[in-house]
């Protein structure tokens, strides 16, 4: 005997449903009124296997159908067979309530008029949280290592344990790393700090006119008063780069900081440059190219105002988001390409016959389009006719909204990074007194 058979006996007009341990009789002629629910499609089917896709357990000598489900919530799927509505269950999340009523194959639209508005409302909540949830899944899977960045004082700290004078290098090493520790370490903060600002201002004094000197065979020689900042500034970052290598948890591992390398970065060029500088007294012919070398490494310089990440909780966010927003930034830049490539054609299409136009060549037309896209609108090349300024104003909008596409993105990642930045400055300072205190 089929199961099939069995279903269509006459006094099989009901089948027993058994939802985790409740127990309930439901007529035929009730269940088919809805072909496409779970319960209905049991009707149709005619092998224990074909069952068994549709319940958790059968009993053929029962006929019973057991489902291992919240028995509460099937009361309202018996007031559903019965009404043709569903209701919203209270104390029932939202998704949850979705999720039971997708398995038992009760559409949206048998929602009645009363509960579908709020469902609505709360599915739309629940898959923004859900959305920004898995963003954020993406975004510390993504970031891990910068998180690990940020903390590194949490984790280096057991690291000085065994080595020698672990207590003292402890100690001057969370003053040069967080200065929120102590009084002291603020005002070593705060030194370290004018001490980069007085060299971004040597810099670019330096570039300055006014202040160029020259010798009395009329060759251009340093200011004496800006070489002796220079060379002071320069003192103190070596002393204080030595200072923090010296006293740092693991060598190699402050070594392959990107702060401690930008460090290294600004005070290099310096000594470099004074060893060019004595390779080219004897005005050999073989260093005539050593002025142009020491001239790049003196703009190498311009690596002491990264120095200020040091200092600025939000420089290294933005770091961070820089370095763990590369999709966005590559949809960014493609955005612009395919946009300025576009435009540019147009704009030279329209513009090629006007003689008092500039934008005579697809090159000049990128360079146009890139402004314009970008809203900076620099003014040296322009359309002048009817139909390219229309397609300058087509550019424009829709480089403010390409632009802003991937931008709100980015600026969420640097919002979260700053945050976290922020809570790790307190915590290594918390964790280093609780330590202390035990020891």
């Amino acid at each position: 005997m089929t199961y099939g058979k069995i279903l269509h006996q006459p006094e099989g007009c009901f089948i027993n449903v058994n939802v985790g341990g409740f127990k309930q009789r439901m007529d035929l002629t009730v269940l088919k009124r809805f072909p496409q629910t779970r319960l209905a499609r049991l009707l149709c089917c005619r092998s224990k296997e074909a069952i068994l896709e549709l319940c958790d357990d059968f009993s053929p000598s029962e006929m019973e159908y057991y489902f291992d489900r919240n028995p509460s919530f099937f009361c309202y799927i018996l007031n559903f067979y019965l009404t043709g509505k569903i209701h919203l269950v209270d104390g029932l999340c939202v998704v949850s309530f979705f999720q039971e009523i997708e398995y038992w194959g009760i559409k949206e639209r048998h929602l009645d008029f009363c509960c579908s508005t709020k469902f609505h409302d709360l599915m739309d909540l629940a898959e923004d949280g859900i959305w920004d949830q898995r963003s954020d899944e993406v975004q510390l899977n993504s970031s891990g290592s910068s998180i690990t960045e940020l903390s590194v004082l949490e984790d280096d700290e057991q690291m000085f344990e065994g080595s020698w004078c672990a207590n003292v290098r402890r100690s001057v090493w969370i003053r040069l790393e967080n200065p929120g520790f102590s009084t002291s370490a603020k005002v070593m903060a705060v030194a370290s700090l004018a001490v980069v600002i007085t060299s971004i201002v040597a810099m670019c004094v330096h570039s300055m006119p006014d202040f160029h000197q020259v010798d009395p065979a009329e060759k251009k020689i340093e200011n004496p008063v800006l070489t002796f900042f220079e060379s002071l500034c320069v003192v103190f970052f070596s002393a204080e780069f030595i200072l923090r290598l010296v006293v740092s948890p693991s060598a190699r591992k402050f070594m392959c900081s990107p702060l401690n390398i930008i460090d290294l970065l600004s005070v290099m060029p310096f000594y470099v440059t004074i060893l060019c500088d004595l390779m080219n007294e004897g005005e050999s012919t073989d260093l005539e190219n050593v002025g142009k070398v020491v001239q790049i490494l003196r703009l190498m310089r311009v690596f002491r105002v990264l120095k200020l990440a040091r200092h600025s909780a939000g420089l290294r966010s933005l770091g961070a988001t820089l370095r763990h927003s590369s999709r966005e930034v590559g949809l960014l830049v493609l955005f612009l390409s395919v946009g300025i490539s576009v435009f540019s054609s147009l704009i030279y299409c329209v513009e090629k016959d006007s003689q008092e136009s500039e934008l005579q060549t697809i090159p000049i037309g990128w360079w146009w389009a890139t402004i314009s896209m970008t809203t900076v609108g620099y003014g040296d090349t322009l359309p002048v006719t009817l139909a390219g300024k229309l397609i300058g104003t087509l550019c424009i909008i829709c480089g403010l909204l390409i632009v802003a596409l991937p931008i709100t993105n980015i600026f969420n990642k640097f919002s979260k990074f700053y945050q976290k930045q922020r809570h790790l400055e307190l915590k290594p300072s918390n964790n280093y007194t609780l330590s202390s205190m035990h020891n």
